[in-house]
């Protein structure tokens, strides 16, 4: 049974400090100075210490590289690494765990670089993890919201394994950008799969659900999701649309779902397609 330690802050200090967390996030040349600024203040500010370790993934906006390599050499974060080209997330976060993987780090935690975690994110999903020994990774609750449009929601999750596998059968159940590890997952599921442009996230949790790997979700928000006025622009198109698709029938196969699971897939192809304004109507209700 999950056990929920959440609203008892001297226990989850006493579980939290004996551990070490590397937090991993890679930067690209979208990454607005503001923003990840605002991300990284937000793992500094952490009511559990972290090591922050930071994969510049191609050329990235000058000021940006300045404030990461300051932050480097001042100590606030504990690795940087940069490419110079472009490779995507999943190439990113596989290096990033590679390094964490050889200082032996007990708890890996995912961060954006232009998104906020809440204080107490870090201790929480420890301390959840720590009273939950069976579970391999965690994710929480995320809070969406926008610097420029009148845009605000919270999105929640399925809570246990088994809902969160039903779940898989039609949308991701868990949030990638609040998820912690435990570093066994990577032992049983490997590392991101790196054959989809997109959803490196949706082929990760059907490995760890093919392998074995138990999940969780902590009923609380845990990160503050920026969203752009592009966003839902961004989600359509038919090279995107059909990308997802195909890893969507993968994910079905793969797990084994019946046909209904096809058939939700084919509606939110067309949905994919469909003009912005439709996609953000349903985004905003649905999901």
């Amino acid at each position: 049974m999950l056990q929920f330690i959440l609203t008892n802050p001297v226990l989850m200090k006493e579980v939290s400090m004996a551990y070490k967390v590397a937090v991993i996030m890679s930067l690209y040349r979208g990454d607005r100075l503001t923003f990840v600024k605002e991300a990284l203040e937000s793992l500094y500010m952490q009511s559990y210490p972290v090591d922050i370790f930071v994969q510049q993934d191609g050329p990235i906006d000058a000021a940006v590289e300045v404030l990461v390599d300051d932050a480097l050499i001042n100590g606030k974060i504990h690795y940087l690494g940069k490419r110079g080209k472009n490779r995507g997330l999943a190439y990113s976060l596989n290096e990033l765990i590679e390094q964490v993987q050889e200082q032996r780090y007990r708890y890996i935690a995912r961060m954006d670089a232009d998104d906020i975690s809440l204080p107490d994110r870090i201790a929480k999903q420890v301390a959840f993890l720590e009273s939950n020994q069976e579970v391999d990774v965690a994710g929480g609750y995320i809070e969406e919201f926008s610097d420029e449009v009148d845009y605000h929601k919270i999105v929640q999750y399925p809570l246990k394994h088994d809902e969160m596998f039903r779940f898989f059968a039609k949308r991701v159940p868990l949030a990638h950008v609040s998820v912690m590890y435990r570093d066994r997952f990577f032992e049983k599921a490997g590392l991101y799969p790196t054959t989809s442009p997109t959803n490196e996230d949706t082929l990760m949790w059907m490995e760890g659900f093919r392998n074995g790997c138990r999940f969780a979700n902590i009923p609380e928000v845990l990160v503050r999701v920026r969203i752009s006025k592009a966003f839902f622009g961004r989600r359509g198109g038919l090279k995107k649309a059909w990308s997802d698709l195909k890893d969507r029938l993968k994910v079905i196969k793969t797990l084994g779902y019946n046909s209904t699971a096809y058939g939700y897939a084919l509606a939110v192809f067309m949905v994919n397609i469909s003009p912005s304004g439709i996609k953000k109507f349903l985004y905003k209700r649905v999901r």
